[in-house]
């Protein structure tokens, strides 16, 4: 008989949309001050610059708004852990589409200051379990904006590493950023032999072996959220991890390199 599945993580969705709306203008507060020079500066992903980067955010804070401007769908066809899955060919269209965007809004700040205010609004008063028709799936808002965390926490350490600033990463999009990242390795990587601390928000078991049940685990990885959000999608290897010393792994299982990244 297959081991039952283990319940779904609940995220508290006054707070992830509060995160959510504190996190985009962290990354606006910040974008509204960049000379020429900075946004033209490059980036650790692919080959978009620094304006091509903040534009991408917007874009995908305004895709909330364009889904709220649809018809609700019948019924929820993705789950929230299902998520990262269908990642990698929406990024595919939205990479062109964020050039353009870029390129025909030259004042960010502004552009920053109008989504915030838009969607902080359209927000207000609507159900999290209203449904959103996505490129991949109908999903509830409340789950839509856990995956924003991960994305606005991933964009403000892009831009961070790109600039050398330290734009805040806020609690509660950072803390569901982490826990929705681990939920997803232990998806793909089912099982209880590894036990993944990143503290102090996440604590997961996962890959095929033998199960730990009480006293110390003897297959152990421990890293930071932020590391553990780099390790995820792809902004640094285990072995690179591993090298600077961002990474404890103890346990002749405790090696997450065959499962990472986690995002396409």
């Amino acid at each position: 008989m297959p081991p039952a599945r283990k319940r779904a993580r609940a995220y508290d969705d006054t707070k992830i949309r509060a995160a959510v709306l504190a996190q985009f203008a962290h990354i606006g507060q910040a974008v509204s001050t960049l000379t020429a020079e900075q946004l033209a500066r490059p980036t650790r992903v692919g080959e978009r610059t620094v304006r091509e980067l903040a534009a991408d955010t917007a874009l995908t804070a305004d895709g909330i708004l364009r889904s709220l401007d649809l018809p609700a769908p019948p019924r929820v066809e993705l789950a929230l852990v299902d998520w990262p899955a269908d990642t990698a060919p929406l990024r595919l269209l939205l990479d062109g589409t964020a050039r353009s965007f870029a390129a025909a809004e030259p004042d960010l700040g502004a552009l920053y200051a109008r989504t915030a205010d838009r969607l902080a609004r359209a927000l207000d008063g609507v159900s999290p379990d209203r449904l959103l028709a996505l490129p991949s799936g109908a999903m509830r808002l409340g789950d839509f904006l856990v995956t924003r965390t991960v994305e606005l926490t991933v964009r403000t350490d892009d831009l961070n590493d790109a600039l050398g600033l330290r734009i805040p990463h806020e609690r509660q999009a950072l803390a569901a950023c982490t826990r929705l990242l681990a939920d997803v390795l232990a998806r793909k990587a089912p099982g209880g032999s590894v036990e993944v601390r990143v503290p102090p928000y996440a604590v997961v078991q996962c890959v095929e072996g033998p199960r730990h049940t009480r006293g110390t685990p003897p297959n152990v990885v421990e890293t930071d959220p932020l590391t553990w959000a780099r390790l995820a999608t792809g902004r640094t290897t285990w072995a690179e991890a591993r090298d600077a010393a961002q990474v404890s792994a103890s346990g002749e299982r405790a090696d997450l390199a065959a499962f990472l990244p986690l995002l396409g």
